[in-house]
Order: C-alpha cells, then sequence, then structure tokens
C-alpha cells in the first residue's frame, strides 16, 4: 500500500526530531503529502485553595497557541510543508489528532511514543488512544531517552 497522505503529529518534545524524520521519510519514499498537527491541551491553572483560575488560564492558552504557531511554523517550513496542511489546535490531543486526521483524509499518522509503563499506561497515552481510534494506520516511534 502506498501512502498519499501522511499526517505528521508533532508534540516539540526534546525527542520529537525521531518522529519528523520518520514522518520526513515516508513521506518521500511514497511521495505523499506531509501535513503537521500540534494540539494545545487546554489545562486550566488550578490552585487548591481557589479550583481553576479561569483569567489565567485564557491569557495562558493564548500565549501557548501563539508558542505552538511559531515552532509549528518553523518545523513545517524546513519541512517544505504548506500552510493548508499545518493545523494548531486546542483540546484533547486524542481527539484533534483523529479528527484532523479524518477530515484531512490521511492514509497515515506517524506519532511519538514514549513508551510508558503503570501509572503512565494506566492514564492513557495519546500514542495509544490514536493508534485504537484512528480510522488510518498509525505509526508510533519509540522515542528514546
Amino acid at each position: 500500500m502506498a501512502y498519499r497522505r501522511i499526517l505528521l503529529a508533532a508534540d516539540f518534545s526534546e525527542h520529537g526530531e525521531q518522529v519528523i524524520q520518520r514522518a520526513q521519510e515516508l513521506a518521500k519514499k511514497y511521495a505523499a503529502e506531509l501535513g503537521i498537527v500540534h494540539v494545545v491541551e487546554n489545562v486550566p491553572i488550578m490552585d487548591s485553595s481557589y479550583g481553576p483560575i479561569v483569567p489565567f488560564d485564557i491569557d495562558l492558552s493564548e500565549q501557548m497557541v501563539e508558542s505552538a504557531r511559531k515552532r509549528l511554523t518553523e518545523i513545517a517550513d524546513s519541512l517544505v510543508i504548506p500552510q493548508d496542511r499545518r493545523w494548531v489546535e486546542i483540546g484533547s490531543p486524542k481527539v484533534e489528532i483523529i479528527r484532523i486526521a479524518k477530515e484531512w483524509q490521511a492514509d497515515l499518522v506517524v506519532i511519538g511514543s514514549h513508551g510508558r509503563h503503570g501509572i503512565g499506561l494506566l492514564l492513557g497515552s495519546t500514542a495509544a488512544s490514536v493508534i485504537h481510534h484512528a480510522e488510518c494506520d498509525v505509526l508510533a516511534v519509540r522515542l528514546r531517552r
């Protein structure tokens, strides 16, 4: 099977370059379109005394999205990914990666996997969720420490 559309799920981690390289290699191998997505989790700032502090959460989310756009632009420019194949979303990475892959009709999602065990595994990883729920193939690139 030849892949036509490959979606790179970028998390900007220190080991994320491995995922970027793998997606780029596969896009070249299959002469496929490459898209890139990064999801900013909307996590409210919590203070155990007062609960969520909404005004700070909104300002922080906007700053995080702007920072994510800048970082995604750097990566996408280096991979020559056009503007219409770049997504910065806010929400659950598990949900948004699957949604973008479906809407863009990706054949393959390339995502990093930290290989968590114990409590990390019980809480559920983004990679595991994407693997189980995406309608296309998913390549989980093992991130080495």
